[in-house]
């Protein structure tokens, strides 16, 4: 299987020089001598997305590998992490309302004391909530795209919006998972699978507190670490 398989792996290429500046991004093509796949990682969702524990072991690639210029690496990842963050996104997009809508299709067959469930109040006001959410989330990532698209600087909208859809699709699965009940509870409905592997949103391309962390230095509000006087 790895011999199928190219790696962009993030390494340390220069001795010298600050940290920010000695990592390059390189191809690894995975059939390389050296390269050993210790364990794949059993997750709670995503399963589909292996992740595994891999060992390099006197690794050498040809220096056209690089990508880019040698010692740029981070610089390459910071640039890319709007796009990513928006990325992140876009994608749960799709998932949300595909969540939304086969819990309404299902609430109107489910029966309790005589009516579908979806003529509970609660349960119907609850849902156009969510859908709400989900397209203002939808209008912020928009603005977004087209600032970004512009040239514009969207750290802090693009934070924001990442923020917003990891808290918001946890909100939109485990809301839909409630309504559906027992069922929802298992493997053979697809609600149950968003439940798992969405709450990665929260935590990959930057988790929930990283978030926070740059919209309040964006907003001039975060505080500065204490540096010890020098003796």
């Amino acid at each position: 299987m790895l011999s199928r398989l190219t790696g962009c792996a993030y390494l340390q290429t220069h001795k010298e020089g600050p940290a920010h500046l000695n990592k390059s991004l390189i191809c690894l093509p995975m059939d390389t001598p050296g390269i050993h796949l210790a364990k794949r990682i059993d997750k709670m969702g995503m399963k589909s997305s292996d992740t595994a524990v891999i060992f390099l072991d006197d690794v050498r690639v040809p220096a056209k590998n690089i990508i880019g210029e040698p010692g740029m690496g981070f610089t390459y990842q910071m640039l890319q992490f709007q796009e990513e963050r928006l990325a992140c996104v876009a994608l749960a997009m799709t998932p949300m309302e595909t969540a939304i809508n086969q819990t309404i299709a299902y609430l109107k067959e489910r029966k309790a004391f005589g009516q579908p469930l979806i003529s509970n109040q609660y349960i119907h006001f609850g849902l156009a909530e969510l859908l709400t959410d989900v397209e203002m989330l939808r209008a912020g990532l928009y603005r977004a795209t087209e600032n970004h698209v512009a040239g514009e600087d969207v750290t802090q909208l693009a934070s924001m919006c990442k923020l917003k859809v990891g808290r918001l699709v946890r909100e939109v699965s485990d809301s839909c998972l409630q309504f559906w009940g027992g069922m929802g509870f298992t493997n053979d409905v697809a609600i149950s699978r968003m439940y798992r592997d969405m709450r990665l949103i929260s935590i990959g391309g930057g988790a929930d507190e990283v978030m926070l962390g740059i919209i309040c230095k964006t907003m001039g509000i975060l505080p500065k670490p204490n540096k010890q006087a020098k003796k």
